[in-house]
């Protein structure tokens, strides 16, 4: 099955700038704070063409941005775009191209489903495209990257957040971060976890199966016993599996959350008075989700990706700028868009504006270390795993007014990692 295309789009489209995977959200919520993106000008079945210099005679540089632009995700695509378009009008300084080959993008939808997102890829590819980059969700990242390296193009997955995406292929990178990162940020809001019990509430879907095995790995490395409690995706009724997690009587709940019914979880979690007998840890996700949590959003202690301000940081502000004058607002994800854009941009300058030869995009990426949104990022050579800051956050207020505040950033290597060997 074919994705719908939005029209191709060149970086001087937005070079003054507009605006998985991770933790709790729901579709209501976030339908009030995002706007899905409308189509622009193209006729029916077409993709449109915009140029970033007016024409030339140099060749464009060709991107294909396969994202969620609407599904059960569609906020956190909405995010990514918006931070796409802001990175590539940072990473050209405003002139939409590099040595003179202008950067097109067309947009296509996958829809959270990785069939569409594989039929994606492949139309894409089929039209010359040599680079690639979005996956909102863990399980199109996870097929994306296979067809990506046997037809020998960049992609640069974006919000996904399994682990098994690094190290999957040479020819893919990501531009946010990974499971492990997360829970190695939720270990350090407890001491020493030798011989406490931990329990892991998530879907049972490649992001909650990511964070199980994360959970595992770190605390259970530390001498943690670690048990889980996976509900289906689909489920709209989360009373059993709030109540299995309180039976479980761990030290600590790991919550690990998508989509549009963390209503229901948070609902279901305060109904069973969890908070009142464990420490419950959980990421903190965009802002249209922050009411979700009522009173006991104070007694949650958060990990934290990205929120709009944590940073503090030049290429925050540069971001922020865009994507407000654009008429957005930075969120969880924004930044995976704009660091996508960077590494994209980088990639292409160091080959002298071309595309073509993808094995020398695929160098010019590995080991490098810039200056990011969140602070300075490394795309580390040996696994293509980006090293990058973390937040511990605490949430005060409630409703409309519950506000994140950074309790301690940590660093990219107390977060990093541990190298995965290359798969292919």
């Amino acid at each position: 099955m074919r994705s719908s295309t939005a029209p191709t789009r060149t970086a001087s489209d937005v070079a003054v700038g507009s605006a998985a995977s991770g933790g709790p959200g729901r579709r209501l919520a976030a339908a009030a704070a995002c706007v899905l993106l409308a189509a622009g000008c193209a006729k029916a079945g077409t993709a449109g063409t915009t140029t970033a210099d007016g024409g030339g005679s140099k060749s464009p540089v060709k991107v294909g941005l396969v994202y969620s632009r609407t599904g059960p995700l569609a906020a956190y695509g909405k995010q990514y775009l918006e931070g796409f378009k802001a990175g590539l009008a940072y990473a050209t300084k405003g002139t939409g191209a590099v040595d003179g080959h202008r950067i097109e993008f067309e947009e296509q939808d996958d829809a959270g489903d990785p069939a569409k997102a594989v039929s994606a890829a492949k139309d894409l590819i089929g039209k010359g495209h040599k680079i690639l980059a979005g996956s909102t969700a863990s399980g199109v990242a996870l097929q994306v990257g296979p067809i990506a390296a046997q037809n020998k193009v960049l992609f640069i997955s974006g919000p996904a957040a399994a682990d098994k995406v690094t190290g999957l292929n040479a020819y893919t990178f990501r531009s946010g971060r990974q499971s492990y990162q997360d829970i190695r940020t939720a270990a350090s809001f407890i001491g020493d976890v030798k011989g406490r019990k931990v329990a892991v509430l998530a879907q049972d879907n490649a992001f909650g199966q990511a964070n199980v095995a994360a959970v595992k790995a770190v605390l259970g490395a530390q001498g943690a016993t670690v048990d889980s409690v996976l509900a289906p995706p689909s489920a709209t009724d989360l009373t059993p599996f709030a109540t299995q997690a309180k039976a479980a009587k761990p030290d600590l709940l790991f919550v690990a959350w998508a989509g549009d019914t963390s209503s229901a979880l948070w609902t279901a979690l305060s109904q069973q008075d969890v908070f009142a007998d464990t420490k419950v840890v959980t990421g903190l996700d965009l802002a249209a989700s922050y009411p979700l949590f009522g009173p006991a959003g104070e007694k949650i202690s958060f990990l934290n990706h990205y929120f709009g301000g944590a940073a503090g940081t030049p290429v925050e502000k540069a971001m922020d700028d865009a994507v407000t004058a654009g008429g957005g607002k930075s969120d969880i994800f924004t930044p995976d868009g704009f660091t996508a854009a960077q590494m994209i941009v980088h990639a292409v300058e160091s080959a002298h504006g071309s595309a073509d030869d993808t094995s020398a995009l695929v160098k010019a990426l590995e080991g490098w270390s810039f200056d990011g949104v969140k602070g300075r990022t490394t795309v580390r050579a040996e696994d293509h795993a980006l090293l990058q800051p973390m937040f511990q956050v605490r949430l005060t207020g409630t409703g409309a007014a519950a506000k994140p505040s950074v309790e301690r950033t940590l660093t990219a290597d107390e977060v990093a990692p541990p190298v995965t060997p290359m798969a292919g």
